[in-house]
């Protein structure tokens, strides 16, 4: 018999809806990685992309039964919900707050200037990103940050492929602009 980490989203999804808690854990364990990432990446919120992950399993454990694998990958599937709760969050939060370096403890500082320098670049184009509109901002995080396809991201964002590739374009072209003045201003 497989190991749980063997077995394909599908199965997992099977068993855990049959009541296996070892089965969602490895989903979790699988998925809460990208999921977090997501809502960190369109918020900036560690706490808001906390609540996010939490809220998309336990939609999963309610839910689970709306997912269809003929229209993609779960992993698309859970970033869909994500997207859906972090976007309701952010309508209630307003405010965008700068999304927080992870550990740099330990790290080697042999260039302190050019640290600096990349730390400031890193930092502009999160800045960039989040000022992006949330139709714009939320295709540059699954297809350029969490590198995820445009079919994926179509299914995440319920919209057609086409969709997908003219907001990344225009999301791109903004990105251009807005990082363009910021280094003319520097």
């Amino acid at each position: 018999m497989k190991h749980l980490t063997e077995l394909a989203d599908d199965d997992l999804l099977r068993r855990m809806r049959a009541g296996d808690q070892d089965a969602f854990t490895t989903l979790y364990r699988r998925h809460q990685g990208a999921v977090y990432r997501f809502a960190l990446r369109m918020s900036g919120n560690t706490n808001l992309a906390e609540e996010v992950t939490q809220e998309v399993f336990m939609t999963l454990i309610r839910e689970g039964g709306q997912y269809d694998p003929d229209r993609g990958p779960l992993g698309a599937f859970l970033c869909g919900i994500g997207r859906n709760h972090t976007l309701r969050c952010l309508h209630r939060e307003r405010p965008l707050v700068p999304i927080e370096d992870d550990d740099l403890d330990g790290e080697d500082l042999r260039n302190p200037l050019q640290d600096l320098t990349q730390s400031e670049t890193v930092e502009t184009v999160r800045q960039a990103v989040l000022a992006l509109p949330s139709k714009y901002r939320e295709v540059v995080v699954l297809c350029d940050l969490e590198e995820m396809s445009y079919e994926d991201a179509a299914q995440a964002l319920a919209c057609p492929v086409g969709t997908v590739r003219s907001r990344l374009n225009r999301a791109r072209a903004l990105l251009l602009v807005k990082l363009r003045a910021v280094r003319s201003i520097v």
